[in-house]
């Protein structure tokens, strides 16, 4: 790296992270049926390599072999490959590790649906029975099920292999705000063994056959469980 960067002050920084961009999987990528993984390479050479001139300048070549991007004979960044440490290969936890915080056990997932532990406390809440409780694609569930969450007025819940509770609605059936409010009833709920990483409001709109989900998602993620690097900086009197 430059002498000038080094000594340059920094007044700013920004952690960006790339969602999906994998350079490779880790030893217990098998567990999780991602045997032989590398996003990035495998797209590379999937398309016949990609022309990203200014990553390649910041040392992204150097990381791994990508067709069409050739190492950086002197990087303008630093640059490396991590292994999470953390169980599971959800994004919240993957987010706190990079923040410090390493967890010792994985967020819950489930593959099968919730179970009535869950979901009938949840119903009782809202007052409402919910549709779909499955894992699911969040376009195809709300074609599948959007006409009969219109006629019915029940959100849909979904999740994923991610530790998420996913609750859809029409806009016009349920209002934004009150996709919110039942959001945030899901997260005081989903506490303990059934403590999921995020509840997320997925809002959508249109008709049968012509949904489309909406720009007002909003995540609802659980607390960090011990301090984060974000909290060691506002310890030390910086602006986060």
């Amino acid at each position: 790296m430059k002498k000038h960067i080094l000594d340059r002050k920094c007044r700013r920084a920004m952690i960006i992270v790339m969602d999906g961009v994998g350079v490779g999987e880790l030893p217990d990528a098998a567990d999780f049926g991602d045997s032989g993984s590398c996003t990035l390479g495998n797209l590379a050479a999937e398309v016949g390599g990609l022309h990203l001139p200014h990553l390649g300048k910041l040392g992204l070549g150097n990381i791994i072999s990508i067709e069409g991007i050739p190492p950086a004979a002197e990087p303008q960044a630093a640059y490396g490959r991590m292994a999470m440490q953390s169980p599971g290969k959800d994004s919240t936890s993957g987010h706190w590790e990079m923040t410090g915080l390493i967890l010792s056990t994985p967020f819950p997932t489930y593959p099968e649906g919730f179970p009535p532990e869950v979901i009938i406390p949840f119903e009782e809440r809202i007052g409402r029975k919910v549709l779909g409780n499955k894992v699911a694609s969040g376009t195809v569930i709300i074609e599948e099920l959007g006409a009969q969450h219109i006629e019915t007025g029940y959100p849909i819940v979904y999740t994923s292999a991610d530790s998420v509770f996913q609750i859809a609605a029409h806009e016009e059936v349920i209002p934004v705000s009150e996709l919110y409010d039942i959001c945030a009833a899901a997260r005081e709920l989903l506490t303990g063994r059934h403590g999921e990483g995020r509840v997320i409001a997925r809002p959508f709109v249109g008709e049968p056959g012509n949904f489309t989900r909406s720009t007002r998602r909003h995540d609802f993620s659980v607390s960090p469980p011990g301090p984060t690097l974000l909290n060691t900086l506002n310890d030390a009197h910086y602006q986060v």
